[in-house]
This record gives structure tokens, C-alpha cells and sequence, in this order.
């Protein structure tokens, strides 16, 4: 930073210095009158960062000094845009004042803002929870702990191993994470933007269970379900060591750790994540994606309950069967029409509460909580009448703010000032010593008017005048030739060439009240402020459940809104296993699209004696499109919402697993073909018989004949190993024989149909019907010619194919039995010795003449 020694510079770098010792790694914004200033290294990177200007004003040891600087009044805009650059700023206030500070003022940082620690309105997107996560390590896998200090949310669970961590990551998506400094971090960790190491001895369970002991204010941590979790109090003490360490304060707001089990959750992995697009694309847009065409909520915080319900779908049917019975009952008494119009507003009141608690509320957070309590008695009202065990419970638990509400609309004004220092926050007759100095400044005017003719009157002279100067302060002036007629109650103040001024002691009484009034007004307020926010903070507990009911309110209310709008139904969870959907639509292909979509069937059960589907037909037939609907439409069953379906019927599920698309992860090494078979490898080591696995186009990364005979073994390996209910699509046609009786494996396609106009030309319309049987064909020449490709690179493709099918490379391949596996020698699967010995069995040799002899030999070479 500074190559000389600190000694050498002023005493205002010397306090700089000092404050960016004890904060090395991050930006100083040092606070200097109307500007945060950065100086040196921190100067540098900032106007780099934020395009500000980079000057260098006065001297320090003999050098320039490098500065760039933000205003206080505009400094939040630039805060978030370098937290969201991954950055983190200590904030360096001026603590001591100005006014009567005697040499330089006294500095200190009062919070460091950082991605994953931020609680400020202005930098955080309010329909995504921002979580700081810390993972520690333990015996079996990971411990977790992770917050989110803008809602007051503390929870813990557990990863078994890297994979596990890995689907974490992937669904929790925080925005910083910390970690013991220690090698040996999977690279899903460690390569991640965020990632804060730690000293190693931060993450120890035995001290860290004696800090959480001592935050909680417990006798030991049973109660939060963790005891036994030595992994997850490590990362959990290191996680609040950190927020305490940053904020410069307890933090009230969380008052209890949470566990979330995995196994009340339907299991995705990354991947799934990633294939399925729940709410982000692959091309990264927000829109098209399954949370785009299902978030009608109208809060903030019901928006981002329903993301958290989107990423963990629940096994539990009896949660899940409450919330289909209360979407179901909005839905039939249009009761959810109501609670949207209501909720128009309402606030974001889950992340003003946590200001609160943190003491960083703005007056109009105060008046958004004042309002949005105000509507409570009328959604009781609302919800009283409704016949739904969940939506009794959430009325209950909206719980009674009377006195609080009464309190708020008492104390604030309508419309409150933006920032508490600017006064203005308090309604007249909440205080009457503050209404008192608002009226000691307002008035002041007419009181020297006042006192003005009363003296006049008094001493009768008709020239008396009462005035004001900054540097004597308030005066009553006589000109020279009335002197003499001055009171003896009169003290002079100033003597001038033709006048003298006076002071009295009603004028001192007053100009000792109405000089201080604007200063006390504003100190009276600030106290009021914060007496108010104590008063607040002592029904927390009970506001944070109200927010919370008010959030789950919302998405169920948006539920409804949902069947109604796209026209879907409530789905059927049952305890007997099997997958049944009559009619089903994929919800994000049917928003997009203007033509009508075609709706088709899945049956996965013991009654129809199949669990896997092999899924044949062209390309843009709508095997993906197909494949996918069905896994969203039980992804949506399973967090509590109607589905895109004419009715569906859903045992237990334990996982959705998803093999589909290609590409590239270069920064980890890994081609098409090695992410495509790390993918398959993990599905095929974590499904179970209620898993639903998604497999699309298996082997196409390599060889046609490796690829083939991975996609036979993994269907095998799927069908009869993890038996879970599979849908398999494939261009690879052998595979259609896979469908035997007793497989449970089935065949169906999506068909195509070929026109022929009169001018020779060629259209392919995709039916995007789901059929029982294999695709015959695959209308690849046809999909390419759609695609643009040039004439004749199609004609010559359609020759060489004619060729090809003539010479009998296409014929279907008998697949390889257990037997033949165990078989010490291995059989050809792509020509297989069955069918030229069948073509040789049909010859009657005695019955060929010479030169059909030889026609046969050459086909029988063929065959091989």
C-alpha cells in the first residue's frame, strides 16, 4: 500500500492506515465530510472497478497521495455494484464531531459489507435470497450452515460427499461462501466465485459449540437438533463468528438454527438443476424458465419462498395434500383474488423486520410495516370463512399486532422522509417535548413580531426593532437619540455608531430555545427513532412468524391464480408406487408457443408392468419437450402446486435424476463425452426403484458402436438394477428391442409425417403425439433440410444413405443376453453372427445356380 514507513505520514493517512491494517483484503470507504474516500491500492481498483476518476491532491511522506471518492448520499450504488463484482467494503464513519472534536476527528469502521452479508434494501435483489454459506468438514461428508441476514433465516443439513455438496451448492446458489483454509476442497467449491478462506481454527466444533451455547443464551443444543452433528455446529459457529465480525454487532434477528433433513426432500443434483431450468436457462435468460411461467406472486417475499420451494420439492404427501387442499379451496371461492388485491400493499415486510432487528430501518420501512399490519384484521376476516386446515393455521399464525399497529400509526407520519436524520419521521402528539421545539422553530418569525410591538409599546419608542446576527445572536436595537429611554431590565449586548443593542432575559430564554431547537428536534427524534425500534424489536419473534405466514399466503394465492390462468388441475399423491399422467403439458413450451400444444400420456406402474419407456422419433419431434414435462409436472405436484395435466396420480419419489444435453466443462478439463458419462455415472449410482430418471440420447458423445453399447448396458443396468421409472430416449433403433415381455420396458415414438408438393419439394410436420411402438425412422435428412443445409449436401447425404441401407448396415441388432456378457468371449453386438447364419439357414445350396451361389456369398460378406 505505502512503501514508506506510517510514521512519516500526516495524521489523517497515519488513521487511514491503521483502519486498513485490521481490513487488509477488502476496500476502505473512509469517511471524509460528504465523501467516502479510497486512497492508494483500494483508490486504484476502485476507479477501475466503478469507471470513477482515479486523482492524486496533497502530500503524505513526501508523495502524492492516489484518492478516488463516492458521495455518502450516493454511496449504496456503488456498494452494490462492487458486491456484486464479488468485492467487499469496510465502511470507516466518522464517529467523534466535527464540531467540538479538538484536532482530527475520530474514525473507526462500524460494518463491513460483504456478497453474502449484505441487509441494505438497495443492494439485494429482491426476489432471491441472499445466503452466506460455511462448510466444514466431518467424518461422514460436509456440515453446513448457512443465513440469510436480510430474513433472519439460520439453518444447517448435511452433505454425505462431494456429489452431495455439489447438489447443494447448485440449490442453494450462495453468495459467499466460507471455508477452512485447507487443500483438498472438490473443485465445485473451490473454483466458485465467493469462496472466503478461513483460519482452519474458526471451524473447531468444541470452542464453536461453546460460542453458539453462549449467542443462544441455551444449556446445550438439543433443542435446535444438532448436538449429535459436531460437522454442522463447526460451520454454524464459523458462519456467526463471521457475521459478528462483519456487521460490528449481535444479531438479534437470528434467534434459532433450523435442520434441514435431505430426506424430506426430493434429491436433484446439479445437473437436473441445470436440465430441467427451473429458473435459469442455459443461456442464462430468467424468463422462459418453469419459475417465469409460475411466479405470479405479487411480494417480494412470497417470490422468494416460492423459489426455495421450487429448488426443495417435499416427499412429505401430508404437507403436501394441505397445500393442494388450500390452493384448491382460494381457487373455488376465488378467496385468492382477494388476498392478491390485498397484498398489492403489502411490503417486503420479512426483510424490514431483519433491518430492524439490526437497526438499520428507514423511516418509510417503519411506514411499510405500518401498513402492511393494518391489513391484517381484514385477510383474517378473509380467511375465517375458508373450509382448509393450512390456511387456519397461516390466519393463526398472522397473530394479533394491535398495539403495534396502533403504536406505528400513531407515532409516524403518512409519508415519512427517506433517511431518519433529515427529522420529519414523527406525527404531531406522539412527543410533546418535540412538538414543542418544532414549534420553537416554526414559529420564531411571529414571535419576534410579537415581542417586537410589546417592547415598543413598553418603552414607547416607535423605532425599537428586534433583529438577528450569526455572531451575537439575537438583539434588541435603539438608535443612539432613544438610548436613554432603554429599561434598566435592558442588558447591552453591542454598542454601534448610531444604535445600541440590548438583550433581555425572556429574549435569551428564547434564543437559547429556538438556536438548540432544530439540533434538539433532531436528537429528540433520533432517540424516539431508536426508543422505537426497541419497543419494535421486543415483538420480532412474533412479526417474523406474521411475515412468514403472510409469504406462504402469497404462493398459494399465486397457486390458485396459476390453475386458473393456464387451465391446471390438482394432482393425486398416492402411497402406492407408479407415475400416472393423462394428458399432460410442458408449462414453459405451452407459454412460448402460439399454435396449440399437444398433450400426451405417461404410464410408469405395477399395473401397466412397465417402468421404463424407450422414447424413439425425429429430431424436434419432442422427445426432450416430452421427457421433461413429465418430470416438472411431479416437481410441481411435490411443492404443493396444481399441474399441467387433465389429472395425474404420483406415488412416492425420492429423486429426479436428468441425463440431457451436451456440453463442455472446460475449466474442469472435461469434454462433451466425459461430462455426458460423469452424468449418466452419478444417475446410475444414486437411482433407486422411486427415482424418475430422465436419459436423453446416451452414447452420442463417441463412437456410433461404443455408444450403442453404453446406451444398451445403461438401460439394462437402469431396467433391472435401480428399476426406477425411466424415460430413455434415443436415436439408436436397437435399442427398441429391448422391449421384451417381462422387461418392464416399453416402446413408444413421437411420429413425424413427410408431404411431397407438386414441385418435388419436401415438409416435414412433427406431430409431437406420443405413440405406442418404435419410431421407424428418423427423418434426419429431413430435419437437416429444414436446417438450411445446402442442396446438394443433402442429396448427397440421401444417396450415401440409400447406399448404406442397401448394403443392410441398418438392421436392427439382436441385444446382448446375461449370458452372453459372462461368455469369456465377447460377441459382436453390431453384426451379429445370428443373422448371417439365418440368411446362410434359408439357402438350399442344391437348389443355386452358379451365379446366384455367388450373389449369396457376397450378400452373406455383407451381413458380416
Amino acid at each position: 500500500m505505502a512503501s514508506v514507513a506510517t510514521e512519516q505520514h500526516t495524521p489523517l493517512m497515519k488513521q487511514f492506515f491503521a483502519a486498513k491494517a485490521e481490513h487488509p483484503d477488502v476496500l476502505l470507504f473512509f469517511r471524509m465530510g460528504d465523501f467516502y474516500e479510497l486512497f492508494y491500492d483500494d483508490a486504484r481498483k476502485a476507479a477501475k472497478l466503478l469507471d470513477i476518476t482515479l486523482t492524486q491532491r496533497g502530500q503524505s511522506a513526501g508523495r502524492p497521495i492516489p484518492m478516488a471518492g463516492v458521495p455518502v448520499h450516493a454511496h449504496e450504488g456503488y456498494l452494490a455494484r462492487l458486491v456484486a463484482l464479488g468485492e467487499s467494503v469496510a465502511i470507516c464513519e466518522q464517529v467523534g464531531d466535527p464540531a467540538t472534536s479538538k484536532g482530527l476527528v475520530e474514525r473507526k469502521v462500524v460494518r463491513i459489507v460483504t456478497p453474502g452479508t449484505v441487509t441494505d434494501e438497495a443492494l439485494l435483489d429482491e426476489r432471491r435470497d441472499t445466503l452466506l454459506l460455511a462448510v466444514a468438514r466431518g467424518r461422514n461428508g460436509y456440515g453446513l450452515a448457512w443465513a440469510d441476514l436480510s430474513s433472519g433465516r439460520f439453518l444447517v443439513g448435511e452433505a454425505a460427499g462431494d456429489d452431495a455438496l455439489e447438489a447443494e451448492l447448485a440449490r442453494l446458489e450462495p453468495a459467499e461462501v466460507l471455508v477452512p483454509d485447507e487443500e483438498g476442497w472438490p473443485a465445485s467449491l473451490a473454483e466458485r466465485g465467493g469462496l472466503r478462506r478461513r483460519a482452519p481454527w474458526l471451524f473447531d466444533a468444541d470452542s464453536g459449540r461453546r460460542q453458539l451455547l453462549q449467542f443462544f443464551n441455551v444449556h446445550d443444543l438439543t433443542g435446535f437438533g444438532i448436538e449429535d452433528k459436531p460437522a454442522c455446529i463447526a460451520a454454524a459457529a464459523a458462519l456467526l463468528g463471521y457475521v459478528e465480525e462483519t456487521q460490528k454487532q449481535r444479531i438479534p434477528h437470528l434467534t434459532a438454527i433450523a435442520v434441514e433433513a435431505g430426506d424430506g426432500a426430493i434429491a436433484m443434483n446439479a445437473a437436473t438443476r441445470r436440465h430441467l431450468e427451473l429458473d435459469t436457462r442455459v443461456d442464462g435468460d430468467t424468463r422462459h424458465t418453469l419459475l417465469g411461467v409460475l411466479d405470479s406472486t405479487v411480494t417480494p417475499m412470497g417470490g422468494r419462498l416460492l423459489r426455495r420451494w421450487l429448488h426443495r420439492p417435499l416427499r412429505d404427501q401430508a404437507v403436501l395434500g394441505e397445500r393442494h387442499h388450500a390452493v384448491e379451496t382460494l381457487l373455488q371461492s376465488r378467496a385468492g383474488d382477494d388476498l392478491r388485491e390485498s397484498f398489492r400493499a403489502l411490503g417486503d415486510l420479512e426483510r424490514i423486520l431483519a433491518r430492524i432487528a439490526l437497526r438499520s430501518a428507514r423511516p418509510r420501512d417503519l411506514s411499510t410495516l405500518r401498513d402492511g399490519l393494518a391489513l391484517l384484521p381484514g385477510l383474517r376476516a378473509l380467511l375465517a370463512p375458508l373450509d382448509s386446515p393450512r390456511l387456519r393455521a397461516l390466519a393463526a399464525q398472522l397473530g394479533e399486532h394491535d398495539a403495534t399497529a396502533a403504536l406505528l400509526a400513531r407515532a409516524i407520519v403518512e409519508q415519512p422522509p427517506l433517511l431518519a436524520r433529515d427529522g420529519g419521521v414523527f406525527a404531531e402528539g406522539h412527543d410533546a417535548e418535540l412538538d414543542e421545539l418544532r414549534r420553537l422553530s416554526t414559529n420564531a418569525d411571529q414571535f419576534l413580531v410579537d415581542l417586537e410591538q410589546r417592547e415598543r409599546e413598553a418603552t414607547g419608542i416607535a423605532t425599537l426593532k428586534v433583529g438577528y446576527n450569526r455572531v451575537h445572536g439575537y438583539y434588541i436595537e435603539i438608535s443612539k437619540v432613544h438610548a436613554a429611554k432603554a429599561p434598566t431590565h435592558y442588558t447591552r449586548r453591542q454598542t454601534l455608531t448610531g444604535a445600541e443593542r440590548y438583550i433581555t432575559e425572556e429574549l435569551k430564554q428564547f434564543e437559547d430555545k429556538v438556536l438548540s431547537a432544530r439540533e434538539r428536534a433532531l436528537a429528540r427524534e433520533k432517540l424516539l427513532y431508536d426508543e422505537l425500534l426497541e419497543t419494535l424489536n421486543e415483538d420480532l419473534e412474533s412479526l417474523k412468524r406474521c411475515a412468514a405466514a403472510l409469504s406462504e399466503l402469497d404462493v398459494l394465492a399465486c397457486f390458485a391464480e396459476r390453475a386458473q390462468a393456464l387451465d391446471w388441475s390438482r394432482p393425486r399423491l398416492s402411497r402406492d408406487p407408479g407415475i400416472r399422467i393423462e394428458r399432460g403439458r410442458h408449462p414453459v413450451v405451452e407459454a412460448v408457443r402460439e399454435e396449440p400444444f399437444t398433450a400426451n400420456d405417461l404410464i410408469l406402474d405395477e399395473e401397466s408392468g412397465v417402468r421404463m419407456l424407450v422414447v424413439t422419433g425425429p429430431n424436434m419431434g419432442g422427445k426432450s419437450t416430452y421427457m421433461r414435462q413429465n418430470a416438472l409436472i411431479v416437481l410441481l405436484a411435490h411443492i404443493g402446486s396444481f399441474v399441467p395435466a387433465a389429472s395425474a396420480t404420483i406415488g412416492p419419489i425420492d429423486r429426479i435424476l436428468t441425463r440431457i444435453g451436451a456440453g463442455d466443462d472446460l475449466a474442469r478439463g472435461q469434454s462433451t463425452f466425459m461430462v455426458e458419462m460423469s452424468e449418466t455415472s452419478y444417475i446410475l449410482h444414486h437411482a433407486t426403484d422411486r427415482s424418475l430418471v430422465l436419459m436423453d440420447e446416451i452414447g452420442r458423445g463417441t463412437s456410433t458402436y461404443d455408444g450403442l453399447a453404453l446406451a444398451d448396458a445403461c438401460a439394462r443396468h437402469l431396467a433391472s438394477v435401480n428399476r426406477s421409472y425411466t424415460l430413455f430416449a434415443t436415436h439408436y433403433f436397437e435399442l427398441t428391442a429391448l422391449a421384451e415381455p417381462g422387461s418392464g420396458i416399453a416402446n413408444v415414438h413421437l411420429d413425424a409425417v413427410e408431404h411431397r408438393a407438386q414441385d418435388g419439394s419436401e415438409t416435414l410436420v412433427f406431430m409431437h403425439a406420443v405413440k405406442e411402438g418404435p419410431a421407424d425412422r428418423s427423418f434426419g435428412l429431413q430435419v437437416a433440410a429444414l436446417a438450411g443445409l445446402p442442396k446438394e449436401v443433402v442429396r448427397r447425404a440421401r444417396a450415401r444413405l440409400a447406399e448404406l441401407e442397401a448394403q443392410n448396415r441398418d438392421a436392427p441388432a439382436t441385444p446382448l443376453s446375461a449370458e452372453a456378457l459372462d461368455a469369456p468371449r465377447q460377441i459382436g453386438l453390431f453384426a451379429p453372427s445370428n443373422a448371417a447364419v439365418e440368411a446362410l439357414a434359408g439357402l438350399d445350396p442344391d437348389e443355386l445356380t452358379p451365379k446366384q451361389a455367388l450373389e449369396a456369398l457376397y450378400r452373406l460378406k455383407a451381413l458380416l
